[in-house]
């Protein structure tokens, strides 16, 4: 199966489209707030231009709880950044998470060594008023830090919506990062208590973090209690002053739940930037910001309720794991999974199958990944409740597209999704009434100016340019963590295009209304002073069932930029003459000249971020000699080592 980019690969039921939320919703707009009737792309149209009418209605129609929406939806709307949203509604994130039936299944958790546990949502919500009866007698009040350093647990999920009850911020890092990543972030936010898993398991080994956890504990000065997750062993031994999970909930067992309604924009949530060049950015996200977008793509744009079974392959680093949490805001139950995602390489298609999943997210590279395996699940396993396939972290390359329609199922939305830690949420990603076009990202998130432009500042289309977003959105940062005057966060968004939203994408929106991005835009190649993304190479480079994984890096050479290109290559397989010139040859056929790069080299290993990125830019810079001020960001920092060899390009 294969195509063209563009061309429609799926098309949405006619009765699914009539019942879907956002039918719905563009109905209740129509009758009662303005909305003159049309297509989505109209309903899209109408929600920028009135983002009042539109993010009312969302609180309306997504139920939401709390003591609003009041009279004003935005204030000062002429000021990005600086617009406030709901100024004076109060609402509670956890207590929106934690409504619905008490007998309804709210979590399953699935781990790689085969613990499993599941969570009713009355379970949960008793758990949840331990953990936040067990925070409060820690002292822990609003705006407190509360930091995990765990596995994708369902202990997470409850101290996360403990401290969330009490207007605590919630603020997380995977147990695979080392001492140095975890101190430069929990060091500049200065949490009160720190839950720790005692380890995590990953491709068949255990990973002992009990004697990382107590380190961290003695480096925070602020940490009044360090809390210990059973994840390796049922009874850990304890550093010494640090308290068992159970020994800390069970005094509180059988407590009310209660939860603080506090300002719409209180915090919620700190998330960190990659820190590949100098100190994480702490990007401070808002209780109600987070809740009303979460809930507009989870309903609006996936069609998410009861009865759904949300999947996201995450871990407690990436935003995808706040973004799947929500999903119980919507009725819907979440499944966690821990552990690597390619072992045995079935692994999260036996659970999909398993436990009946209605949507399943992952990365694109996983995806490729099990492209590049030949599995086919859609053959070997029961799929029939799943609806949709979500993929982000990267572009999802067209030939993936044709993958997922020929190996997993015929009837299903394939959503593409782009977005960032930097918003929680997505610019561009999919919705349930419209077609699925090979290579492309259906469409931009109701609501969310998002459009492409050129270096002068003007909308373009049929071409590449910066992705941007024109107006404010509630999940917009409330600011970064001691920026007191706002100067760092004006710096990271708003220096490029005065009053608009710059997010460092290459992009492309589409004549259908969707998009493309072909990668990071510090990172656009511009060999003879055309502008490249790296997208564009890896869609055919990684075609090549002798190619892993790749990396493509501008190098300046004679006032002009050459490409250089690394490739990982299977077992057994060395670069030859014929693979580099066949490379060339499929780049120059299918892209431009432009494309074909001045050096192919093979590599053991491409680098990543421990969330999983490329870090193209550090290759760039490791080649040239060039310092990357934060190696701990990396999941294999000798991996960039590599990078740094003399005469690795020949000269």
């Amino acid at each position: 199966m294969a195509g063209v980019v563009g061309d429609i690969l799926w098309q949405p039921a006619p009765g699914n489209v009539a019942s879907a939320q956002v039918t719905r919703f563009a109905a209740a707009a129509k009758e009662r707030a303005g909305f003159p009737g049309g297509d989505f792309h109209d309903l899209w149209a109408w929600s920028i231009a009135q983002p009042g009418d539109f993010w009312r209605l969302v609180w309306q129609e997504c139920g939401i709880v709390g003591d609003g929406p009041g009279d004003v939806v935005l204030e000062d709307a002429h000021l990005m950044p600086g617009a406030r949203w709901f100024p004076s509604a109060r609402l509670n994130y956890a207590e929106n998470l934690l409504q619905g039936d008490d007998a309804a299944e709210a979590i399953v958790f699935r781990e790689e060594g085969g613990r499993t546990a599941r969570l009713t949502r009355g379970e949960l919500r008793a758990q949840v008023a331990a953990a936040a009866a067990a925070l409060a007698a820690e002292g822990v009040g609003p705006g407190d830090r509360v930091a995990g350093f765990l596995p994708n647990v369902p202990e997470a999920i409850i101290a996360m919506l403990g401290a969330a009850s009490l207007g605590a911020v919630w603020t997380s890092c995977s147990p695979d990062f080392g001492q140095g990543g975890v101190l430069d972030r929990f060091g500049q936010v200065e949490p009160t208590v720190l839950v720790a898993g005692d380890g995590y398991r990953y491709g068949g080994r255990s990973h002992d973090r009990l004697s990382l956890a107590a380190e961290l504990r003695d480096a925070l000065p602020t940490v009044r209690r360090l809390v210990i997750v059973p994840v390796l062993s049922k009874a850990p031994g304890l550093p010494p002053g640090a308290v068992a999970w159970d020994d800390w909930l069970r005094p509180h067992e059988g407590v009310a739940l209660r939860f603080m309604r506090l300002p719409f924009a209180h915090p919620l949530f700190i998330m960190y930037s990659s820190g590949t060049t100098g100190l994480p950015k702490c990007m401070v996200h808002s209780a109600g910001g987070t809740l009303l977008q979460h809930a507009k793509e989870h309903r609006l744009h996936f069609d998410l309720g009861p009865g759904d079974r949300l999947f996201y392959f995450t871990t407690c680093g990436w935003m995808m794991w706040n973004w799947l949490v929500s999903g119980l805001a919507s009725g819907a139950a979440v499944m966690l999974y821990d552990g690597q995602p390619l072992q045995p390489a079935s692994a999260l298609w036996d659970y999909a199958a398993q436990e009946r999943f209605t949507v399943l997210g992952a990365s694109a590279r996983w995806l490729a990944a099990c492209a590049k395996l030949g599995l086919s699940p859609g053959r070997t396993h029961d799929l029939g409740c799943l609806r949709a396939v979500l993929s982000t972290g990267s572009a999802l390359l067209p030939e993936t597209f044709d993958w997922v329609y020929d190996a997993v199922g015929r009837d299903l939305q394939l959503s593409s999704i782009t977005g960032g830690t930097d918003i929680i949420s997505c610019f561009a990603l999919g919705n349930t009434v419209l077609p699925v076009r090979r290579g492309e990202i259906q469409c931009r998130g109701l609501g969310m100016a998002v459009d492409v432009f050129d270096d002068h500042g003007s909308p373009v289309r049929g071409a590449s340019g910066e992705l941007v977003c024109t107006t404010p959105f509630p999940s917009m940062p409330v600011g970064f963590w001691n920026d007191p005057d706002g100067a760092r966060y004006h710096r990271a968004y708003f220096d490029r295009f005065a009053g608009v939203w710059c997010h460092g994408d290459f992009a492309e929106v589409t004549p259908s209304g969707g998009m493309i991005v072909h990668g990071r835009s510090d990172t656009v190649l511009n060999p003879g002073g055309v502008r490249i993304g790296t997208a564009e190479i890896y869609r055919v480079v990684e075609k090549f069932p002798e190619v892993v994984e790749s990396v493509a890096v501008g190098v300046e050479q004679g006032g002009d930029q050459k490409v250089a290109l690394f490739v990982v290559l299977q077992a057994d397989v060395q670069l030859t003459p014929d693979l580099v010139a066949r490379l060339r040859a499929a780049l120059r056929a299918e892209e431009s000249p432009r494309h074909v790069p001045q050096w192919v080299v093979q590599a053991p290993v491409i680098p990543r971020t421990i969330s999983g990125k490329v870090v193209e830019k550090a290759v760039a810079q490791a080649l040239a000699g060039q310092p990357v001020e934060n190696l701990d960001a990396l999941a294999d920092p000798a991996a960039l080592a590599w990078f740094r060899q003399p005469g690795l390009l020949g000269g």
